[in-house]
């Protein structure tokens, strides 16, 4: 079985002014999130990838058989705008799949590509909504019951007796694990880079339909049509831990790579770089409240700020929303295992299981995870104000492909997947505290006195960022109206940050602070946001294990918070969290950006 590969290829690069630009529509405000080059000719050659990993160049190839959609890996890059030439994204031809490689190197020692192969993919219907008598309502993971419980086991044991009795089975546990693995690791390659629907827009709807199929696959296992799956309400301070139920050694739910560390209760970090927080359970649930409201309030007012930037056929954007980014990293990272245990060939340093995109779905919290992932979709449009799904034709006609309950492979769009009620499902209503948790605390009284720190233009560029690091940059305007403020949004902006995209990597940046911080404490005013990356595979070249992104803040909110807005001149400052001795960082400057 070969894999075919299709990637568009670039002549010249310009920088993108503005956070995202779309057919038809104006520069959107952002608040958190990257961005990058903008392609100016387009050119589709093809990879073709046996299972022995022998490659072949080839020089055409139908645009259906360029391939997006059962899985992803979050990753970090440059994001791209839609281009006049965008078209929506066809559902994968599974024909073309190939091996997958995990994020330091070695190929899976086996096929993630999911069987059985359709004769001819052309002829897969549209999947249509079966008739439903009621909703199937998921509930908070922490708050089920003994009966429920026993019959998620069930659900899962038959899942994972179909691996024995018929491994290659499209229903059983390993082969619904698998549609995250084969699409996220490296089996696909478009513009030389691996092929990924983490960071961009297509996450949210992807991994909606993923969880739609997998629990309606689980309901027909037990026989039980309103069965329907947990989610982690990791949110709410009464669900920032692992649910009890998936902490039963022996039982199905239990995954014995999950990191020990979150056992016996502990509080979850919803802002996890890998390493243990020093700090009190109550500072670490106000720590996470506070990212919650950065996320969903503050960095996402706008549909591109939440979903993602816009991924289209012939461009390779890679740039993730805001709840993409944090929490559904962190928690990947904090219950994933720190070192590798399933291969007999000895240590290996990458994570496993929930901690690798490769692996991820052989732990059943995973889909508990997205569950809640894909409710903050729900909640995030009930906020209001701009809020509200993409309107663009471009991600309402993407597709993706997946085989149903009994076993039919279906072609899904993504326009179909834009309310939950209409899919058959809807989510136990739960309090989210987080909407009024924004951070009124100052970590510090008065403004920093800027001239007794370095200038921007000395610090940068920055060769390493091995320790906390505090300039003073100028801004482009102060004291702007309401109305200026409305029209353009201050964006803080670091441009062409480089590292190793095979390690942890997380800095916290603060506004109107010096280097004596406590960047333990999230909660004030000051923080304006952090980054984040899981290792993934995302290469330019055949050994290029290097990110290159630029990372940008919105600081208008954080300027009236803190009383800066009459000020020249303010005070940044750089807190590493993971891996910042291997961050480098080209410049960094504050710019107006329409909205």
């Amino acid at each position: 079985m070969a894999s075919v590969v299709c990637n568009s290829s670039t002549t010249t690069t310009t920088t993108l002014k503005t956070p995202f630009t779309s057919l038809g529509s104006t520069p959107k405000p952002s608040q958190l999130f990257l961005h990058g080059k903008r392609n100016k000719t387009f050119k589709v050659s093809c990879k073709v990838t046996n299972n022995n990993g022998d490659q072949d160049e080839t020089n055409s190839v139908d645009r259906r058989n360029v391939l997006l959609g059962l899985g992803g890996l979050y990753g970090v890059a440059n994001a791209i705008p839609l281009a006049a030439s965008a078209t929506p994204i066809p559902s994968p031809d599974l024909k073309t799949c190939g091996r997958a490689t995990i994020s330091d190197g070695p190929l899976v020692p086996y096929s993630c590509c999911p069987p059985p192969m359709p004769t001819n993919f052309d002829t897969i219907p549209y999947y249509k909504f079966p008739s439903m008598t009621k909703l199937r309502i998921r509930t908070p993971a922490h708050a089920v019951d003994e009966e429920y419980i026993a019959k998620y086991n069930l659900a899962i044991s038959r899942m994972r007796d179909l691996d024995k009795t018929e491994p290659l089975n499209p229903l059983g546990f390993k082969q619904q694990a698998n549609i995250h693995c084969a699409y996220c690791n490296g089996a696909y390659i478009i513009g030389g880079k691996e092929l990924q629907v983490h960071n961009s827009w297509l996450f949210f709807p992807f991994h909606r339909w993923y969880l739609y199929f997998y629990e309606r696959i689980l309901g027909k296992l037990i026989d039980d049509p309103t069965f329907a799956l947990p989610y982690w309400n990791w949110d709410h301070p009464k669900g920032m831990r692992l649910p009890p139920m998936f902490d039963r050694e022996g039982s199905s739910l239990y995954d014995e790579r999950r990191n020990p560390q979150v056992r016996n209760g502990t509080v979850l970090d919803l802002g996890s770089f890998g390493d243990k927080v020093e700090t009190t359970q109550l500072q670490l649930m106000s720590n996470n409240l506070t990212l919650m409201y950065r996320q969903m309030v503050t960095n996402a007012p706008c549909p591109l700020l939440f979903f993602g930037a816009p991924y289209v056929l012939g461009n390779n954007v890679e740039a993730p929303g805001t709840i993409e980014t944090i929490p559904h990293i962190p928690v990947h990272i904090w219950a994933g295992t720190v070192r590798g245990s399933r291969f007999p060939d000895g240590d290996v340093s990458y994570g496993e299981d929930m901690g690798n995109f490769y692996s991820a779905g052989l732990d059943p919290v995973f889909y508990c995870h997205h569950g809640n992932v894909d409710r903050m979709w729900n909640e995030w449009k009930a906020i209001g104000g701009k809020r509200r799904d993409i309107s663009e034709k471009d991600w309402l006609n993407s597709e993706f492909f997946f085989y149903d309950e009994h076993k039919n492979p279906y072609r899904v769009k993504v326009r179909d997947c834009l309310d939950t009620k209409k899919m058959g499902y809807d989510y136990a209503p739960m309090p989210t505290p987080w909407r009024n948790f924004k951070p009124k605390t100052k970590a510090s009284v008065g403004k920093v006195n800027t001239s007794t720190l370095p200038p921007a233009n000395d610090v940068f560029p920055l060769a390493k960022m091995d320790k906390t690091i505090s300039f003073a940059i100028n801004r482009p305007a102060s004291s702007r109206t309401q109305q200026e403020k409305n029209e353009q949004e201050e964006m803080l902006t670091f441009n062409n940050i480089r590292y190793d995209n095979r390690g942890y990597i997380r800095f916290d940046v603060f506004l109107n602070v010096d280097n004596n911080v406590n960047a333990n404490e999230l909660d004030k005013s000051e923080f304006a946001g952090s980054y984040t990356s899981l290792p993934h595979v995302h290469r330019v070249g055949e050994n290029d294990h290097t990110a290159k992104v630029n990372f940008q803040l919105a600081i208008t909110e954080l300027l009236e918070d803190i009383g800066l807005e009459d000020e020249d001149t303010i005070a940044v400052t750089l807190v590493p969290k993971k891996g910042g001795e291997g961050i480098s960082i080209e410049n960094v400057e504050i710019k107006l950006v329409d909205c």
